[in-house]
């Protein structure tokens, strides 16, 4: 974003306008702060740096009074603070573009510095608020150096920022670090592949029941690494604002270590199905189970097997360290964060 934005921002404001910008990363935890206070640590870097507009980003869920905040604007100081799981899950690099092109433009446009609010007739930034959007304005404390600010909420709201939160923690990334969960899986399915117990089940089971062994399994793996890598958040703090991120948290973390899971058992159907071509007779088959093996049968006794193989997949991720999958967790990675700060702070005189 950094690299496009001067030429996009200066062909947006034409007049002849030139932008610089420069990337700042450093942990930016909101556990212990609310954004007004994170209002004030960008108002003082921005002075220290003497930067003209400042937007920070985040991938952590802001409250405000209450409401999931998607961003907040001071016109007065130049600043904007952003939650980007607010953006929602999808298109969120082309999202996340306009909203800061739309905040610096309005930032830095005619008559908004050392102005008490945004400029007069300004139209709703379109990034922030749409028909279809669960965007609208936000409340603000009197104290607050905000003059603009933005809020999702009720249901369509909530599941906004859970499925941005999910699209930050990358479930995809879950899969490798499952290494040891995915290898006792894989042993597990080979066996059973070549279990004449197991091939009768299969063809004794209906769908139904394959489905509720398909659910249980990605049950019960999802439950296991949550409760083992210790995901589950409680908050210390007894606040309506910290029992709604508590429960972003969790549900943030089973959906992503859930998709995670999903993608290991869809590998392993389809591992089981090779293995299953590969290494059974149709002859042997037959004579177990009665039934010829057909397409149909090879594919019932895979999606048995990546069921059997998921259950013994769980014991085997308990062999895996907890850095595997503590980026399925919003608050490790804040916990992390808050321990940066602490060093960094106790490293100073």
């Amino acid at each position: 974003m950094a690299r496009t934005l001067p030429a996009r921002l200066a062909d947006k404001a034409g007049r002849g306008r030139r932008y610089e910008v420069e990337v700042v990363s450093e942990p930016f935890t909101a556990g212990t702060e609310d954004p007004p206070t994170l209002m004030r640590r960008i108002l003082d870097r921005g002075r220290a740096e003497n930067w003209d507009v400042v937007v920070a980003l985040t991938d952590l869920p802001l409250h405000s009074h209450g409401r999931k905040l998607v961003v907040d604007l001071s016109h007065e100081h130049g600043l904007a603070l952003l939650s980007l799981p607010a953006l929602g899950g999808l298109r969120l690099q082309t999202r996340a573009r306009r909203a800061v092109e739309q905040a610096v433009l309005g930032l830095a446009g005619p008559g908004a510095a050392g102005a008490e609010g945004p400029p007069p007739g300004q139209p709703p930034p379109g990034p922030f608020v749409s028909r279809l959007a669960p965007v609208h304005p936000g409340l603000i404390g009197e104290e607050e150096s905000v003059d603009l600010r933005y809020v999702v909420s009720g249901p369509r709201g909530y599941l906004r920022v859970l499925v941005g939160m999910v699209r930050a923690n990358r479930p995809w990334r879950l899969v490798p670090g499952l290494s040891k969960a995915l290898a006792a899986a894989l042993a597990t399915g080979a066996v059973a592949t070549v279990n004449s117990t197991v091939w009768s089940l299969a063809e004794a089971l209906s769908t139904p029941r394959l489905v509720i062994a398909m659910v249980g399994s990605v049950a019960l793996m999802t439950g296991w690494l949550i409760v083992d890598a210790q995901l589950w958040h409680r908050s210390a703090e007894v606040s309506r604002e910290a029992t709604q991120r508590a429960r972003l948290y969790n549900a943030s973390t089973v959906l992503t270590v859930g998709i995670g899971v999903l993608v290991c058992y869809a590998g392993l159907v389809v591992i089981s199905l090779v293995w299953a071509l590969f290494i059974l007779n149709d002859q042997v088959f037959a004579s177990m189970t009665r039934t010829p093996l057909h397409g149909p049968e090879y594919w019932t006794l895979s999606w048995f097997v990546a069921s059997v193989a998921t259950v013994g997949g769980a014991l085997g991720s308990g062999l895996e360290s907890d850095e595997a999958i503590r980026a399925a967790a919003y608050s490790k990675r804040e916990q992390e964060r808050r321990n940066m700060l602490q060093d960094d702070h106790g490293d100073q005189p």
